[in-house]
């Protein structure tokens, strides 16, 4: 009998940490479906040979419709999901208007959320399946000047905790991968949002955002221990493929200091550790 190929859907691929795991599925065999929510993205890759959709995961409509083609392709399969797609909204949490939030979490959460619910029913006619969230340090150390953000990655975490729970025993599996410092446009795209949904001048914090700004504009590496992208997508393959996978993946010198940090100091030692990062 022939074993069919494994496939794995993945959102955000136009750059970053999509891109290069889409690559090392694709590299390593599997049936990628990359997917985009710019055409011209999307047309991009494929030029590039990789197996690309539009699939924008703010829009219901767009993410029924991505996940239909990929069924269809699939002969109603799919192995694998690694919900990517998301970004940063800076800024202190009193300067945050609740559109710019709603907007944070459409992206970062009910997006998500919404592609993994109609997922998880192919997954369980078919008996088996692993679905991976993207999150962050941000998921675990609320820092500031990023609360929009903190708030989304620390509610996906718990979203992701209560999947790994109901799903017990039915060989679906979820994971989350949390990155610090990494290669990427995170941080022109976040700029980018500072500068459209924050009144910089106006705000009480102009000062502190001053050194924000310089983060953002910053050429090169803003934080110390940056890894590549690829270091992201070999955790994902470890989720994806390990017989046990863990439940979390954390990538980056920074990740793994600030979890054992937050284990082992008191509260008010660890806000100041958390305060101190810019």
């Amino acid at each position: 009998m022939t074993v069919p190929v494994r496939s794995i859907l993945i959102t955000g691929c136009s750059s970053g940490i999509g891109y290069h795991t889409a690559r090392c599925f694709n590299d390593r065999g599997w049936r990628v479906f990359a997917s985009c929510r710019k055409p011209e993205d999307v047309d991009r890759l494929r030029a590039e040979g990789l197996n690309c959709l539009l699939l924008d995961v703010d829009d219901p409509a767009s993410i029924r419709s991505a996940l239909d083609q990929v069924l269809a392709q699939t002969g109603g399969r799919l192995d694998a999901l690694f919900n990517n797609a998301g970004f940063g909204q800076p800024g202190a949490v009193e300067d945050i208007s609740r559109r710019a939030m709603r907007e944070q979490f459409e992206t970062n959460l009910f997006g998500p959320w919404e592609l993994s619910n109609a997922v998880m029913k192919t997954m369980r006619a078919q008996g088996h399946g692993r679905i991976v969230f993207n999150s962050s340090i941000l998921g675990f150390a609320a820092m500031r000047w990023r609360g929009a953000y903190n708030a989304s990655k620390f509610a996906m975490e718990g979203l992701c905790d209560t999947l790994r729970h109901e799903l017990y025993g039915s060989d679906i599996h979820v994971s989350l991968v949390e990155p610090g410092p990494i290669e990427s446009r995170f941080r022109p795209n976040a700029l980018a949002r500072f500068l459209k949904n924050v009144d910089i001048d106006g705000s009480v914090h102009r000062d502190n955002y001053q050194t924000q700004l310089e983060r953002l504009k910053k050429e090169g590496h803003a934080a110390p221990f940056t890894l590549p992208a690829t270091a992201v997508a070999e955790a994902v393959w470890q989720a994806v493929t390990s017989r046990r996978p863990r439940a979390r993946y954390r990538v980056t010198f920074p990740t793994k200091l600030y979890w054992l940090l937050r284990r082992c100091l008191p509260q008010s030692w660890y806000d100041r550790a958390c305060r101190s990062a810019t």
